[in-house]
């Protein structure tokens, strides 16, 4: 499985690419190649460019969850996928997989939304669409985790915003995340893991029947996180016994220096490429 990191809030180190607070990973793996998120913007269609990755071919779009730091990008995409079809190129529109709740506007404020700009119906106009609270099989090995169930008692509780069409407050049950089943043990991709990277990983972990967990790639939501927040999340992480913890995205210095005290903290930004 090969990782291309097409937008993150950093880039990576001297390497000229562009960097933005959003996350954008191209997943490559089975001869099937996966965009999981898609920034804020253009950035990771200008990245993967540089990069060499043809965004054209396309099997599956993933969104892990609904903010704008994740969905505003997906404009670019189907504007590429529209020109190419308009102008005979030929390309490969992929498959949407994303929770039900995913594509739906969040207002964050009276007239600020930070949901989606793209809605499901002008979606479903471009790309087919599969959205689902189940788990999916995307490869072999790989596999879209679903609804994450909040299983602890201090993740998950913070709520950003008002779903659109409704009252309560926004706890995010659309976030999700993804995993790999490797020979030596998980790798598990997120987006900003707004339902709690250790509830990620105890699904993942009943989705993919596997213990072992050997990356974790991708957003931890930790910016000035609560103590207790912090301090449970750094001892459940060490004692998975990571062989690398690419914390990105929405992680921030002080979290990732609490967290290098017992895991294995690796640089992460725009430009990096991981191979598994």
């Amino acid at each position: 499985m090969r990782l291309s990191i097409l937008t993150d809030n950093n880039t990576f180190i001297d390497r000229y690419y562009l960097a933005e607070p959003g996350l954008s990973i191209l997943i490559e793996d089975s001869g099937k190649k996966i965009l999981f998120d898609c920034g804020f913007s253009d950035v990771f269609w200008h990245n993967a460019r540089i990069m060499g990755r043809d965004l054209l071919f396309l099997d599956y779009l993933i969104f892990s969850h609904s903010h704008l730091d994740h969905t505003w990008g997906v404009e670019k995409l189907i504007r590429e996928h529209t020109i190419a079809g308009l102008e005979g190129i030929e390309h490969r529109r992929p498959e949407v997989i994303a929770h039900p709740q995913a594509l739906k506007g969040v207002e964050f404020s009276p007239g600020v939304n930070i949901g989606p700009l793209v809605g499901p119906q002008e979606m479903q106009a471009c790309y087919s669409m599969n959205l689902t609270k189940n788990p999916v099989q995307l490869t072999d090995r790989l596999f879209f985790l679903g609804e994450i169930p909040r299983s602890n008692d201090f993740e998950g509780l913070v709520s950003i915003g008002v779903k659109a069409g409704e009252t309560t407050p926004d706890f995010m049950h659309d976030d999700t995340a993804l995993a790999c089943k490797t020979e030596e043990g998980l790798i598990i991709i997120t987006g900003c893991s707004h339902s709690g990277i250790c509830n990620i990983v105890e699904h993942a972990r009943n989705v993919c029947g596997e213990n072992r967990v050997k990356s974790i790639i991708g957003g931890l939501h930790l910016q000035d996180p609560a103590q207790d927040v912090l301090r449970e999340t750094t001892r459940f992480l060490a004692e998975l016994n990571l062989d690398s913890l690419y914390a990105g995205h929405c992680t921030d210095l002080a979290s990732k220096i609490a967290l290098a005290g017992d895991n294995p903290v690796m640089e992460m930004g725009s430009g990096m490429v991981l191979e598994f």
